[in-house]
């Protein structure tokens, strides 16, 4: 018989075992001394306990189960540290986490890309989910709009329907990118720059 431990992450509470919860602590630590953001290390680790969250719902779905060690390992996995290395303290291929979220281009979710944007992000969101440069989208509403004002009626009705992309995940869905530690790390740092 094995000890669970009552955990909240990313706001929400989950059942873990007892093994399960230390390596989650472990993983949790170890992910925060490596990332090195300053004052946005608050927002990058709550970031990732959100995502870790959202894959142990996903994980259980609407059943009342307990986290096992198992579930925890892959979801560690799966996420990665934020510089690229493995996870785990036994070695692995450090290499392949990286080139792989480097390689990976998954589908790709709209949203208005609110730190780009000019007015409303509209047209940098949709540049994103084009993956085109986002002054060809620019022109074309501008083209739109002196042909009839069509761009402005096409802008406004984005603008109010497509959601404004505010958490690191929704902002690696944006561009295609696996929702790992290394991209929430990416994003951190790009909001950061500017």
């Amino acid at each position: 018989m094995k000890k669970v431990v009552n955990v909240g992450i990313g706001g929400r509470t989950f059942v873990l075992e007892e093994d399960a919860h230390s390596r989650m602590a472990t993983y949790l630590s170890s992910f925060k001394s490596k990332i090195n953001m300053g004052f946005q290390e608050n927002e990058v680790m709550e970031d990732l306990e959100m995502r870790i969250a959202d894959l142990f719902e996903a994980k259980l779905g609407s059943r009342s189960e307990v986290v096992t060690l198992q579930m925890v390992e892959e979801i560690i996995s799966r996420l990665g540290m934020p510089d690229g290395s493995s996870p785990f303290e036994n070695g692995g291929d450090t290499s392949s986490s990286a080139s792989a979220s480097a390689e990976y281009k998954g589908p790709r979710k709209f949203y208005r890309d609110y730190d780009n944007r000019a007015i409303g992000g509209v047209c940098s969101g949709l540049a994103q989910y084009l993956n085109i440069d986002v002054v060809l989208v620019r022109i074309l509403f501008v083209v739109l709009t002196l042909l009839g004002s069509a761009g402005i009626w096409v802008y406004i009705i984005l603008w109010i329907v497509a959601p404004k992309a505010v958490t690191a995940a929704q902002k690696c869905e944006m561009r295609g990118w696996p929702v790992t530690a290394e991209n929430i790390r990416k994003v951190s740092q790009s909001q950061h720059r500017k």
